[in-house]
């Protein structure tokens, strides 16, 4: 059968004019209603366009059975009332990334000091004894050099841009699949269908129910028990009951908080509420170039909204299912824009505050980028200061000779080696390695069904020490099957079989009531249908816990679906929805016998309370005392509990017509029930999650399990799973017992000294509300009786989990039962609902912890032979044996190859076996500091030996200068080839960092890594052979090379050598930070020792001893690291948190 196309506003040919004159409404007519809302819109509704059937009319749409579907009628709404989506702002042009890469101040500087030395190459002042020194072939190749290094900047700013340029469409494509994934039930042509929310169109009759996001705005047109969250608009806190007849406007970006409904769809995209504020703050095409110019005249265009709210409503409204998605979730996802800031808000924004209080990451390569930077300018000063000193003495004391203008030549070559030894040694490739280890992790943890919101999260995950998980679906399975159930006063077993089945035997009467009550006390969104290919089970789509009992009426003969068709939505008398403080739901109903009847489902503890009366065998009903209740607790609910299932009790109340109660007094309608059956439903554990939950026990992370369920269901779920064991002494307890022990009083604020001494053990908490989940959360987070707090991951799918995710450190919301406003709140989705996703996620955070500190590693080795043999060279041979255009080669190597190389590393499941890193532990540790120093002192000696030795071992002409001129030798070629090529085989050995003989290990599974390694190999035989004079090169013969490369392969020997030194704690660490407690020792957490003993103590100290701190040059600061740094998605914060105060008090110190 032929597919559908979806229609386009290109596919009609009508204007929007043309189009508007179809309806009996116009676009400007529907914006002014739901602008005017209130009393006031409720009036003009009823007495301008007649109400909702009046308004139905002129829209061409149903009620009941929703718009048609067809293309026609879609694309006509498509040109009237617009697209169900905002614009984004389109990405950089590659032209404004270069623009961005050439803010390096270095970068610029360099450019300038080429530029006078290209000027300076053709000026040569009469005279002077200059040209007589020089052969004229020779003077006309000296502008290639000044050239030569114009040309390289152009590179490295193209490859930068090139890299930012393949970010953003990255993320802008992560964000497409976002978008895709966003989904809204619509009703069309009598049906439910499930459609991407951008094809949601004006007309639409939407199904809207608790979690949801709204996606555009609208009337509602039936509700159960509906309530909105409208804070994120109107900054009012408390919730808005909405009502066909009493305040029916809902707009886009609010909450779902509690209930259902149905909803008629009225305006879409930028006509939305969510759309009017993203125009009004100029996040549109059209708005972008007047918002630039005048900034103010947007804020001024609206008086009702204050910019402080509208930035809030940016935040809350703009990703999961709001019109706004595509351009929020942009901004969250990839955190790249035009401006260059984020455009979920300022200073006040808390989620901007979320990331600059808790990157742990961050804050270490920011204090480790300011001590590299700084021990570069240092060297690079004296560098220059060296080289000018030893001339001007040389030249005016020892010789005598007066100023000339040639000098200048020499002075702008002095400069630019200076500026070179800073380019090399300042660690600007350090943002681009965490960028392109972020975005790779990213764009893998998509396959292992980690969908990320923020980038931070993945390395904070790294970090993680407690992760507190839900049950339902992310421990088990979420397949919900009714396997026992207490029904006419016998207690059933096996019942999913459906011979079992067959043998209950319970009057007609109770089975019509039970059939009754499951059917219509449940969301008509619950439902089951035909297995898919190749499966024997029904697919359950919607509320599992329903799916269930709904599948438990098939089994026993039933038929939901006739039930549902006598009982629709819109006849429903009053409905209590479920939620997480009533724990049960209600529904009432008229019969067609006139009475009017209640059924109650819930947690059976809670609803078996409420009874009073229980169904027999025969039907009857008969009191139910509280010893009755007793002896069904013990003998049935019990055990069913210790058998791992969720018990649910189904009960009803039958009310005479003529005397109703009042409906908004639940606490004396939901009472007198009386007991129909007590169902145990089953829910297996996933059979990946024991072996998880052990690799995190290994991995130094205690799992927690918070559930709403029965202590005993939880005890027994969390003893299959691992999370306790039999003989342990660990703590299982109930929410009311929770907060009896951590408050000093049973409504008094919790006592962290109390809560001190529950949380360590801890391990699962049963018929817990949300707010036990964040107390505990924030809790443990805010706990210190560890040395440094716990970095917490947390999983929720409730509307009400949303303060704990985003208390938590990491915020795992779920993405098949998950909410929208859950979802919104987290920082990862995990898309299948499972725990071992989560354990995938800790794999890869710390996979982008270590690809950071490979790269550092690497940088920090070449760093200090580069800058050292140039120091060296200019204090000995007066000249650096690297010119500034071999330099920029080398850097190109060290920052953009390496850390694409070094950065896409694939994890392994020796992350696992470790403890986490911790929030103080340096990112050089003395194993890597061990490594760089014994590689440096090595690849440094072999260049010595080879400057002041090789002409005599080598026998060729010695390359250093006797005069003025410097001129292309085999003597310098080879030592600039020997230190590329002991660069890249170091390469190899920097991806190991915890001290592994096999360096190989596991190379081939890496093809960016040898396809790198293996290009810029080749490029440097051709810079070498062909680079002539641009490259100051001379080719170099076959043995020559031969040397070459047995210096460069000695690296590798050279490495089992230094592996074999044993680690002290004299040896120094390097860059640690914290971003709470500077000075605090690494966590070790409550359940273990760290395995890496010496390793994980507080130690920090330059790598280059005799340099100290210029705290007082934070401007300098600024210059080299302000550029690199504020591309970076992670990096660029507008606002000073915690990670930027402690960088303005970075301190060196040594053990």
């Amino acid at each position: 059968m032929a597919k559908k196309k979806k229609p386009t506003a290109g596919q009609n040919e009508l204007s929007p004019e043309d189009a508007g004159r179809e309806f009996g409404i116009s676009l400007k007519e529907l914006e002014t209603l739901m602008q005017t809302r209130g009393h006031e819109g409720v009036k003009e509704l009823n007495e301008t366009y007649g109400g909702l059937s009046g308004l139905a009319q002129k829209l061409k749409t149903h009620l009941i059975h929703g718009l048609s579907g067809k293309d026609a009628d879609l694309s006509i709404r498509l040109a009237a009332f617009g697209r169900n989506e905002i614009p984004p702002k389109p990405p950089k042009t590659f032209l404004r990334l270069m623009m961005d890469a050439l803010q390096d101040v270095t970068l610029v500087i360099l450019i300038i000091c080429a530029c006078i030395s290209f000027a300076l190459s053709f000026y040569h002042p009469g005279g002077d004894t200059f040209e007589a020194e020089v052969k004229p072939k020779e003077a006309n190749v000296e502008w290639i050099e000044g050239a030569a290094i114009i040309i390289a900047v152009i590179v490295v700013v193209l490859v930068t841009a090139f890299n930012d340029w393949t970010k953003e469409r990255q993320f802008r494509g992560l964000q497409s699949k976002i978008e895709l994934d966003q989904k809204f039930n619509v009703i069309r042509e009598n049906s439910v269908r499930q459609i991407p929310i951008k094809d949601i169109v004006v007309g639409d009759i939407c199904q809207i129910k608790y979690g949801d996001l709204l996606p555009a705005d609208g009337v509602v047109v039936q509700s159960n028990d509906l309530k909105v969250d409208e804070s994120s608009l109107t900054g009012e806190s408390d919730l808005i009951k909405k009502h066909e007849s009493r305040d029916p406007f809902l707009l886009s970006g609010t909450h779902i908080m509690e209930g259902s409904g149905k909803m008629l769809v009225l305006a879409v995209g930028e006509h939305s509420q969510t759309g009017m504020i993203f125009k009004l703050l100029g996040a549109t095409k059209e708005e972008e170039v007047t918002t630039d110019k005048k900034p103010s005249e947007s804020k001024n265009q609206n008086n009702e909204i204050a910019d402080a709210d509208a930035k809030e409503r940016l935040i809350k409204s703009g990703s999961a299912k709001g019109a706004a998605a595509n351009n929020h979730d942009a901004t969250e996802l990839q955190e790249v824009n035009l401006d260059g800031d984020k455009q979920t808000g300022g200073d006040d924004d808390p989620e901007h505050m979320k990331v600059t209080e808790r990157s742990i990451l961050q804050a270490k390569l920011t204090k480790l980028a300011i001590q590299i930077g700084y021990a570069g300018m240092t060297i690079a000063i004296m560098t220059v200061l060296v080289l000018l000193i030893r001339f001007s003495i040389e030249e005016f004391i020892q010789r005598g000779e007066r100023w000339n203008n040639k000098y200048w030549s020499r002075f702008v070559r002095y400069l630019i080696t200076g500026i070179t030894v800073l380019v090399v040694a300042v660690p600007e490739g350090l943002p681009l390695a965490v960028t392109i280890s972020l975005a790779y992790a990213v764009k893998k943890m998509m396959h292992d069904n980690n969908l990320v919101r923020h980038l931070d999260a993945c390395e904070t995950m790294g970090n993680a020490t407690a992760i507190c998980s839900d049950k339902t679906g992310t421990l088990t399975t979420n397949r919900m099957t009714v396997v026992q159930i207490y029904i006419g006063e016998k207690h059933w077993k096996n019942v999913e079989n459906p011979n079992k089945a067959k043998e209950i035997v319970v009057p007609a009467k109770t089975k019509e009531i039970v059939f009754e009550g499951i059917a219509v006390n449940s969301s008509y969104s619950s439902k089951l249908l035909p297995p898919p290919e190749r499966e024997v089970l029904a697919k359950q789509v919607g509320n599992k816990t329903e799916c269930g009992l709904l599948g438990f009426v098939g089994v026993l003969g039933g038929s939901y679906d006739e039930i549902r068709t006598r009982y629709p939505e819109e006849r429903f008398v009053h409905v209590y929805t479920f939620n997480s403080v009533r724990k049960n739901m209600s529904t009432v109903i008229r019969r067609p016998d006139s009475v009017v009847r209640m059924h109650t489902k819930g947690a059976s503890e809670i609803v078996l309370k409420k009874c009073k009366t229980i169904l027999n065998r025969n039907g009857d009903v008969i009191p139910f005392s509280n010893v009755d209740y007793d002896r069904l607790v013990q003998t049935i609910i019990e055990p069913m509990a210790c058998d791992g299932l969720r018990t649910i009790c189904v009960a009803y109340r039958d009310f005479t017509p003529d005397a109703l109660p009042d409906w908004d007094d639940e606490t004396n309608c939901v009472d007198q029930l009386t007991c129909i059956c007590i169902c145990g439903i089953e829910d297996p554990v996933r059979a990946e999650v024991p072996d998880a939950i052990a690799k995190c026990r290994n991995a130094g992370i205690t799992v927690r399990m918070v559930t709403g369920d029965n202590v005993n269901t939880a005890r027994s779920i969390a003893l299959k799973c691992g999370i306790i064991s039999p003989n342990d002494s660990f703590l299982v307890l109930e929410g009311k017992e929770f907060n009896r022990r951590i408050r000093s009083k049973p409504d008094g604020e919790v006592d962290q000294a109390l809560f001190d001494k529950v949380w360590p053990h801890l391990r699962v908490l049963a018929r817990s509300s949300p707010q036990d989940k964040y107390v505990l959360v924030r809790g443990i987070i805010a706990s210190k009786i560890n040395p440094t707090r716990e970095v917490v991951a947390v999983t929720g799918d409730g509307t009400n989990d949303g303060p704990a995710l985003k208390k938590a450190d990491v915020g795992f919301a779920m993405g098949i039962q998950g909410t929208d406003v859950a979802k919104e709140a987290s920082d990862i989705i995990l898309v299948d609902d499972n725990f071992n996703s989560i354990v995938k996620a800790v794999m890869w955070g710390r996979n982008v912890y270590d690809s950071i500190a490979k790269f550092l590693q690497f940088q920090l080795t070449v760093n200090v032979v580069a800058v050292f043999c140039a120091f060296i060279g200019a204090c000995i041979v007066k000249e650096s044996p690297l010119r500034a255009v071999q330099m920029l080669w080398v850097n190109l190597i060290m920052d953009t190859l390496a850390s694409l190389a070094l950065a896409t590393e694939v994890p392994t499941e020796e992350l696992l076996t470790r403890l986490p890193y911790g929030r103080t532990r340096p990112l050089i540790s003395r194993t890597m500091m061990k490594n760089i120093l014994g590689h440096a002192i090595y690849q440094l000696g072999v260049m010595l030996f080879i400057l002041f030795a090789g002409p005599t071992v080598f026998d060729m002409d010695d390359g250093r200068p006797v005069d003025s001129v410097f001129k292309p030798s085999e003597h310098f070629t080879m030592i600039f080839n020997v230190f590329v090529l002991m660069t890249l085989f170091n390469e190899i050995n920097c991806r190991k960092i915890h001290g592994e003989q096999n360096v190989f290990r596991g190379i081939f599974t890496n093809p960016i890594f040898y396809g790198i390694w293996v290009v810029t190999f080749v490029v440097q035989i051709v810079l070498v052979q062909y680079g002539s004079v641009a490259f100051s090169c001379v080719a170099l013969t076959f043995e020559q090379w031969m040397w070459c490369l047995f210096f460069g392969v000695t690296v590798l020997l050279w490495n089992q050598i230094v592996n074999l030194i044993p680690v002290t704690h004299h040896m120094p660490k390097w860059g640690a930070g914290e971003v709470y407690e500077p000075n605090s020792p690494v966590d070790l957490g409550p359940e273990g020792q760290s395995r890496q003993g010496a390793s994980l103590t507080k130690g920090q100290i330059l790598w280059l001893r005799g340099i100290t701190r210029l705290q007082t040059q934070i401007a300098v600061v600024d210059a080299f690291y302000q550029p690199p740094l504020s591309n970076h998605p992670l990096l660029s914060m507008k606002n000073k948190g915690p990670v930027s105060n402690d960088l303005n008090n970075v301190e060196i110190e040594s053990e």
